[in-house]
């Protein structure tokens, strides 16, 4: 059979010689994870077990992962008495792959799984959270469940009744311009396609633009994927993976790289040139509502946002900081940057990226997904407009109705600091 990668693994994982798009199938799950909302899975779990007078036991602990992201520190008595059940879970379980809230281990989730080699190429990897589709950058099929759906996970270690999704190639040619990155194709690509352009499908990356592109950019692709409505985002395994596994996740073990079939038929195939992309915005309250920066450019900002599981990695932290060296944040502005791990914390104070924001103006937070999704640091005050590095800006994303929030890159968003006003890095100097 001639099969796109999704198909590839989806058939191996479910014992069948082949699957196509519309298939129904169970496949095994090789990772489970949950961030905090880990203790309404626990609590779904213990549900399958009632009654039964059976002992509560996960299928296989080494497959699990959880981690403390959303809301870390506690913000609140009712969540740090939510994190304490998942701590007495984990001990109980002996799930090993455990990220508590530590200087030396934490961090957010989508960041985490690459980071500690969790993730491989041809994997089928489930996560209590919608953009799970991150982990498709290092060629597994990463994809979203609901609590109830985990729980069965942690139960039988297959996920149920998963229909094989259609795949559209988006092929990204060209050498991305100055300033201009991952972020901004991406944004492009959704802003084409709108935000229900992928719905129930898988985009498959392709092009030289990606073969050249770090395994950071391609988890902002994969990551982004979800906001055109794809169920993944996938980067076909390539050296590329194999050095990042090796180098920078520090896996020793075979890696095998799952790779689509040269005749593979997907549903649409879409090109992007990205030698003439420009810095890309997206506008409230949509992620498809996308803009280059000079139809925005002069929007006045109240708060900046560098972070997240999208942008919130090593390389952003240096374009940002290598904009801000020596400069100030506009005095109107606030400027908040969230690594998106201790590991990329503790690398960027080593590389002084952090003295140079620090000193710039900037406002360094612990690790971990602060004010992205509005319940936790950095809310924005009644008509303020905040940008970026995120992945959405639905209205009171960042946690009040009556505000609006930009999305852009890490060099939109630190020149935009400087301007006190969304600006084009690219007149930044």
């Amino acid at each position: 059979m001639i099969r796109t990668v999704v198909e590839k693994i989806l058939a191996r994982a479910s014992g069948r010689s082949g699957v196509t798009a519309g298939d129904v199938v169970e496949p095994r799950v090789d990772l489970a994870m949950s961030h905090e909302n880990a203790a309404l899975v626990i609590h779904q779990f213990s549900e399958i077990y009632r009654g039964t007078g059976l002992d509560m036991r996960v299928w296989d602990p080494s497959r699990i992962t959880i981690i403390f992201d959303h809301r870390t520190p506690a913000e609140s008595a009712k969540t740090a008495t939510n994190q304490k059940k998942v701590r007495a879970f984990v001990g109980e379980q002996r799930i090993d792959k455990f990220h508590d809230i530590r200087g030396d281990r934490g961090g957010i989730c989508h960041q985490i799984l690459p980071e500690y080699g969790y993730v491989r190429p041809g994997q089928v990897v489930v996560g209590t959270d919608s953009h799970t589709t991150t982990h498709g950058a290092l060629g597994a099929f990463a994809f979203g469940i609901g609590a109830t759906e985990m729980a069965a996970v942690w139960a039988l270690g297959t996920a149920l009744n998963v229909e094989v999704p259609g795949t559209i190639k988006v092929i990204l040619r060209g050498r991305f311009a100055a300033r201009v990155c991952a972020k901004d194709a991406i944004l492009h690509l959704i802003g084409q396609i709108s935000a229900e352009g992928a719905n129930f499908r898988v985009i498959e990356f392709h092009g030289d633009a990606v073969d050249r592109m770090p395994t950071s950019g391609r988890l902002v692709l994969c990551n982004m994927a979800m906001e055109a409505g794809a169920t993944s985002g996938i980067v076909p395994a390539d050296e590329e993976t194999r050095r990042y596994l090796r180098e920078e996740a520090g896996v020793s073990d075979d890696i095998e790289c799952v790779r689509p079939d040269e005749d593979a038929s997907y549903e649409r195939s879409i090109e992007i040139d990205v030698s003439d992309l420009s810095p890309q915005i997206a506008c409230p309250h949509r992620v498809d509502n996308v803009k280059s920066v000079d139809a925005v450019e002069g929007v006045k900002v109240d708060q900046i946002v560098i972070g997240s599981c999208t942008n919130g990695r090593l390389d952003d932290l240096a374009i940002a900081a290598g904009i801000l060296r020596g400069r100030k944040v506009a005095a109107s502005t606030r400027l908040l940057v969230f690594p998106a791990s201790w590991r990329v914390y503790q690398a960027a104070l080593k590389e002084g990226y952090l003295s140079d924001l620090a000193e710039s103006g900037a406002t360094i937070l612990n690790a971990g997904c602060g004010c992205c999704l509005g319940v936790h640091q950095g809310a924005l005050g009644d008509g303020e407009v905040a940008l970026s590095t995120t992945n959405r800006n639905f209205q009171g994303r960042m946690g009040n109705p009556d505000s609006e929030v930009y999305l852009c890159s890490p060099a939109v968003a630190a020149a935009s600091a400087i301007a006190g006003a969304i600006a084009d890095p690219r007149k930044a100097g």
